[in-house]
């Protein structure tokens, strides 16, 4: 399979690229924000930081993942898998930030747009480079189909992930520390669906966006590469 930000070998000269690519941009997001503090004075955005910090949770299980060889990589498999999942929504998250975007004192508003841009652009670059890690993987052993099947089942997740983060404010670690409510609320949902339009509809056209864009890149990267 040709991929957009893999190739056969964990490690060649384009991955090294893309690793330091992404960090570049990380950089510059960390860098705005520390901007605006000192502009200000002001703690405002620097959960954004937080955010960031989860966004590359899972493009580093999906890199470890990819460098692990051979029974190693056997073994690692269904935990790192999971935590990978349980982590994922964290990255495409962040889109949501822009919520936060509004006119405030001390910083024009094109500075925070720029700032909650570079952030939510990050997190969808590193979710998208994440996916195609774990979707090559399962491409090698199930084949083309169930790699791209894997593909959309996970970027509807992470829409459900983020609807259940923004609106109902949970997070990953409520999965260890809350389970209880978190599994109720969950299944109240599913059991009575018409009584939450916003949760599939938050779901649905979150999941068709990063679909459509998840698709894109990809189509962009094999384009390139004829």
């Amino acid at each position: 399979m040709q991929a957009t930000t893999l190739s056969s070998q964990p490690f060649t000269r384009a991955r090294l690229t893309l690793v330091f690519v992404l960090a570049a941009s990380v950089a510059l997001s960390v860098l705005l924000v520390a901007g605006r503090v000192l502009m200000t004075g002001r703690l405002t955005f620097l959960f954004l930081l937080w955010n960031l910090f989860l966004a590359v949770v899972p493009f580093a299980l999906s890199t470890m993942l990819g460098t692990a060889k051979g029974p190693l990589r056997a073994r690692m498999l269904v935990p790192v898998g999971a935590a990978w999942l349980l982590f994922f929504p964290n990255a495409p998250y962040i889109l949501t930030d822009l919520f936060h975007l509004d006119t405030r004192p001390g910083v024009p508003l094109w500075y925070d747009l720029a700032l909650i841009l570079s952030c939510a652009w990050n997190g969808l670059m590193l979710a998208y480079a994440s996916l195609s890690d774990m979707q090559r993987l399962v491409q090698q052993r199930l084949g083309f189909g169930a790699g791209w099947g894997f593909a959309t089942v996970a970027l509807l997740l992470s829409s459900f992930g983020i609807y259940l983060g923004r609106y109902l404010r949970f997070n990953s670690w409520d999965v260890l520390t809350n389970p209880l409510t978190l599994f109720f609320d969950i299944v109240n949902r599913i059991l009575h669906p018409f009584s939450f339009p916003g949760t599939w509809g938050v779901t649905l056209v979150f999941g068709l966006f990063l679909m459509v864009g998840y698709g894109t890149v990809r189509l962009m990267g094999r384009t390139h590469e004829q």
